[in-house]
């Protein structure tokens, strides 16, 4: 196998940005292999948070922990991922692609192995906390892969794909991790990611990523900049991440930790506002561009968890079991794999707002359909609803991934910047999403119980026959007629809060919905601008071909 070098690589081979990989030609079969293992490595980074999140009510009994304490499962993974691109980027650019590649897959392997002597919540976090760390690396690798089983004239397919494979490891662990949990409960979802970090490694080993330039890029502020921001962003997520469960008002910490975030992340970036050489370039970040790039990606994020905190949640409240949802999980699969497949073979770099229009149409309308959920919906409801999520979720992504980018080849400096810019606005976008559905749920909920329950009365004769129908129910086992009836009140007072959770989901999809619309509207209509101010100026130059053309603002 030839071993690439600097001087070898021809003008098309040389590394588009600083620390990403030359792009010789490969043949064919070495082609298909770096696709392969470019899916492996993604899949296994998605697992590693995936497997968690799918999981966290049945991990619950075997950590001996309450919900609020399983929350920071997932919370701790993100906390420590979310920032890592600060340094990951710095560290491929100075140590070169091959040590980062050997480095933290080891180091991912080892993690997931100290999974297997988790035997409390206390080292559980910890472990999730490193992993989070670790588990970073992953997603770029994977990417990498991918752009190498392409020639350079299907350079932006091979990003959509590399990109939107880590999409694919949560529908995925929804279908299968249940089975791995009756082998050893909590060692059992993790013996099979020590498998597949293992498999990465050995592959990655075989297949190396050919070399690309190295120079010296740290300093020593760097690392002071990456604690203070990281420590900030860290506190951010716990505040999004047990918000609704802890509840934003009544616990002291969150109060604590939302002003620390704030102090900590100000004092990261008037730092590196400031420096000669910084790593993120603030006033880049600020510009309309970048700002307008960040909020759709959130925006888009937030309608993304109708999948997880809305159908999901709905069906988990109407006692519906992992077993009942297997059917929509592969709906779910379906569509994110569709959408990833159509985004490749469609994507334009002149028409990158197109796929993001259709993408919150799709989601919206999706929305709306789950809107009109009653008690006697069921998974098969779901399914054409789900998919038009699942895949509007994945159809998106590359496209705005590549408009960001256009950004970045003019000038590569700015490629920490929008790594992290990216990778913080998914999360926290999920984050928010998340929180801010959940809240309302509760909110909902509580305003439709009241009511319900102020026109329940016991002097309305069908609540006393619906009483009388509960306390029958359990005649049999319970003889004392004040019992049955007590037990009869008790059975109404859990359809009503069923019927109140209900309209509760129903008011969350909707609200969704009208979040996907006004996003669609607001980018629509700076399509609409960008189109019309652009053809009065001048027509667009040329530009690599990775760069979207136009892609001077969002």
């Amino acid at each position: 196998m030839k071993d690439y070098t600097p001087r070898d690589w021809l003008p098309h081979e040389k590394p588009s940005l600083p620390g990403s990989p030359s792009t010789p030609e490969h043949p064919s079969l070495k082609r298909l292999a770096f696709a392969l293992v470019g899916l492996l490595v993604a899949l296994t980074g998605g697992l590693g948070n995936s497997l968690v999140i799918a999981n966290l009510p049945y991990l619950q009994g075997s950590l001996g922990a309450t919900t609020a304490e399983m929350a920071w499962l997932p919370a701790a993974y993100v906390m420590t991922n979310v920032s890592m691109n600060l340094l990951l980027v710095k560290f491929r650019q100075q140590f070169g692609l091959r040590a980062f590649t050997e480095v933290f897959l080891v180091l991912y392997a080892l993690v997931t192995f100290a999974h297997l002597f988790v035997n409390d919540l206390n080292s559980a976090i910890a472990v999730r906390a490193a992993h989070g760390m670790v588990g970073a690396a992953l997603t770029s690798l994977g990417l990498y892969y991918m752009i190498q089983a392409f020639p350079s004239k299907w350079r932006l397919k091979a990003l959509v794909l590399g990109l939107g494979a880590s999409q694919l490891a949560l529908p995925l662990a929804r279908l299968f991790s249940e089975d791995l949990l009756q082998i050893a409960e909590w060692r059992g979802l993790y013996l099979f990611e020590l498998g597949m970090a293992l498999l990465s490694l050995g592959c990655v080993f075989l297949l190396k990523l050919p070399p690309g330039d190295r120079f010296k890029t740290f300093e020593a502020l760097d690392f002071l900049t990456f604690t203070l921001l990281a420590s900030g962003v860290a506190l951010l997520c716990a505040v999004l991440s047990l918000g609704r469960i802890d509840w934003w008002l009544e616990a002291t910490w969150i109060g604590y930790a939302s002003v620390g975030s704030i102090v900590l992340i100000m004092a990261g970036l008037a730092i590196e506002h400031n420096r000669d050489n910084p790593m993120l370039m603030t006033r880049w970040l600020g510009s309309g561009t970048m700002i307008r790039l960040g909020l759709s990606v959130i925006l888009i994020r937030m309608v993304l968890s109708e999948q997880s905190t809305g159908a999901v949640g709905f069906m988990q409240t109407l006692n519906m079991s992992s077993q009942q949802l297997h059917s929509l999980y592969v709906v779910m699969l379906l569509g994110s794999v569709a959408g990833l497949v159509i985004s490749a073979l469609t994507i334009n770099p002149k028409h990158l707002y197109l796929p993001v229009i259709i993408s919150l149409a799709l989601m919206a309308t999706g929305s709306v359909m789950d809107s009109y959920s009653n008690n006697l919906t069921r998974p098969g409801n779901l399914y054409i609803s789900q998919f038009l999520l699942a895949f509007g979720g994945t159809f998106f992504l590359g496209p705005t991934m590549i408009y960001g980018m256009g950004n970045v080849l003019s000038n590569p400096r700015n490629l920490i910047s929008f790594s992290v810019l990216f990778g913080i606005c998914q999360n926290l976008g999920g984050l928010i999403g998340a929180a801010l559905l959940g809240t309302f749920q509760i909110v909902r909920e509580k305003f439709h119980s009241s009511h319900i329950v102020e026109h329940l009365t016991l002097l309305d004769p069908r609540v006393e026959a619906r009483v009388q129908s509960g306390g029958s129910a359990v005649g049999s086992l319970i003889a004392d007629p004040s019992l049955r009836n007590l037990q009869g009140i008790r059975s109404l007072a859990a359809a009503a809060t069923r019927e109140a959770n209900v309209l509760a989901y129903n008011d969350v999809f909707m609200l969704i919905a009208v979040i996907a619309i006004l996003t669609m509207i607001w980018i629509s209509i700076r399509a609409l601008w960008l189109r019309c101010t652009t053809k009065a100026v001048a027509p667009t130059p040329a530009i690599p071909s990775v760069q979207p053309s136009g892609a001077t603002s969002t």
